[in-house]
């Protein structure tokens, strides 16, 4: 081998070493994809003299990242899944049969667990340049390089996600203390010696759609309710907090209940535009009269358990749900005299509903049996909970809603 040939190998092997050290310096440096994908076609046009270069890559779908020298004519013949999926290793284009690839020398995949992430393809269209083709004299250093770039931008990919993800974590968080800052704290509920109040709230996500409540309408009546929206995440949030207002804003002693469940259907009607809808317990308690009312719109029944009877009573009374329809067509008031100390325990459906081998499995004979003893229902709740989330974990069942409990226990 003649000094001159030594001499040119080794600053050829010096670029390529200084090359790739340098693009990991731009890798180091958090260079974007577009300037990553820049340094890698300076290389290999300027530097190597590879001109026509095309960088394939699978995200949701695949998406050409890098064109040179390719005139869109070519480009509209190429189709990946077609052309180039079945490639699992290094191709010279000449032995290949697809007529869309032939204005290309070299097919370079990146593949994964045998599956396909990337492909680089490169050629020539310099027919002045004597002896063995660019592509083919460099082409372990551009597999190398394809490989390096490809990493890199992934990692890139994967680095803005992740900070996306924590964003949206952080605003999650966010949002889950406003919305808990809505839902009434044990401290905050009304006390009195006729009814006591217990409460649990345990969303999904960071946010939920379940809501609760309990007012105080005058010195001698409360009002309460609990309240699912259909689906789930933030949208369900927004729609119960917008409720929630609403609510709070016409729920007062004056009002009937007939008449704030058909404001109400009007205002999540406005809100939701027909594509969610709220089921709700309303209850209204006089406290002297030892009188419930209430209207059950399209919820689970609450349970009525009486310690005397040891009776247990659905309470059903009501209507569709809130925003079902425009005009709600029929309504039943239910009217109850509690003048025996009974409990009254309502809950949204993800305490009542799990997935178990796949199967969706609805039942409320577990919380009838927990309630039908002489303990007092924050007993009760606290029971509840307990078995509820060892039963999920032991069983390998999942849950799938968010959870409300609300009990009241007349004296």
């Amino acid at each position: 081998m003649s000094q001159t040939s030594s001499s040119k190998r080794l600053r050829q092997s010096t670029f390529k070493l200084n090359a790739l050290l340098t693009m990991a310096q731009a890798i180091s440096a958090d260079l974007k994809t577009e300037n990553l994908l820049q340094r890698f076609k300076t290389i290999l046009n300027e530097d190597l003299g590879i001109d026509r270069v095309l960088f394939y890559k699978k995200e949701e779908t695949w998406e050409l990242l890098l064109k040179s020298n390719c005139p869109d004519s070519i480009i509209e013949k190429i189709d990946v899944e077609r052309d180039l999926i079945t490639f699992s290793e290094i191709t010279i284009i000449s032995t290949v049969e697809s007529s869309a690839l032939q204005e290309l020398d070299i097919i370079i995949p990146v593949i994964q667990n045998n599956i396909p992430l990337a492909f680089i393809l490169i050629g020539d269209t310099n027919d002045q340049e004597k002896g063995v083709s660019a592509s083919i004299r460099h082409l372990n250093f551009v597999q190398t390089l394809s490989i390096i770039i490809f990493v890199a931008i992934e990692n890139l990919r994967l680095f803005y996600k992740s900070l996306e993800q924590e964003a949206i974590r952080k605003e999650l968080e966010l949002a889950s203390r406003m919305q808990n800052m809505l839902i009434p704290s044990p401290e905050s509920l009304p006390k009195n010696d006729k009814v006591k109040i217990t409460t649990h709230y345990q969303p999904h996500y960071e946010v939920g759609g379940d809501y609760y409540d309990v007012i105080e309408l005058s010195p001698t009546e409360i009002g309460f309710c609990i309240a699912d929206v259909s689906g789930k995440g933030i949208s369900a949030a927004l729609l119960m907090s917008n409720f929630q207002a609403n609510l709070r804003a016409l729920f007062t002693h004056e009002i009937p209940l007939t008449k704030l469940a058909e404001k109400l259907n009007e205002r999540v009607m406005a809100t939701a535009k027909g594509e969610k809808f709220i089921t709700i317990f309303i209850g209204r308690y006089n406290l002297q009269k030892h009188h419930l009312e209430y209207i059950n719109a399209g919820h689970n029944p609450p349970l009525l358990y009486n310690k005397f009877s040891k009776q247990i009573n659905q309470l059903t009374s009501g209507c569709v749900g809130l925003g079902m329809l425009d005009e709600i067509p029929v309504m039943n008031v239910g009217s109850i005299l509690i003048n025996q100390p009974s409990k009254l325990i309502c809950f949204t459906d993800g305490l009542v509903e799990f997935l178990s081998d796949n199967k969706i499995e609805n039942g409320t004979k577990a919380i009838e049996s927990d309630i039908s003893n002489t303990l007092s229902l924050g007993e009760n709740i606290a029971y509840i909970i307990e078995t509820h989330s060892q039963q999920s974990e032991n069983n390998n069942i999942v849950l799938f809603d968010d959870i409300s409990i609300l009990g009241l226990e007349f004296l």
